[in-house]
């Protein structure tokens, strides 16, 4: 366990180093315009990141017992279809937490 000092120096430490990450793109591109290849990584990063976490949800599904992974795609479908109708991130995200735990808690499809 950490004393209240070595608690305060992490801390400090990461505050800094934070703080650091996100100052230096301003410090370097300050009078001249950023690479061609930073503006690649900000238009694709976001889409990249959410398919490596869409991909690590799906990777612990059963997908040969019931219910055959049906109430994860078919949240991936209604999350998908509800972002691109409404461009809404934070509608998308609570909407399809809240209707995979509903397929999930309920067995909606243990029929099958």
């Amino acid at each position: 366990m950490l004393n209240a000092l070595q608690m305060f120096i992490t801390i400090a430490v990461i505050a800094f180093v934070t703080f650091t990450t996100r100052a230096l793109p301003f410090i370097f591109f300050r009078s001249k315009e950023p690479p061609a290849m930073l503006a690649v990584i900000e238009k694709n990063l976001p889409p990249m990141i959410l398919l490596l976490l869409v991909i690590y949800c799906l990777k612990d599904v059963q997908w040969l017992t019931a219910p055959y992974g049906i109430p994860e795609l078919f949240t991936i479908c209604v999350v998908a279809g509800l972002h691109f109708w409404k461009r809404n991130a934070m509608l998308s995200i609570f909407t399809g937490t809240a209707l995979y735990m509903v397929l999930v808690q309920f067995n909606v499809f243990s029929f099958l």
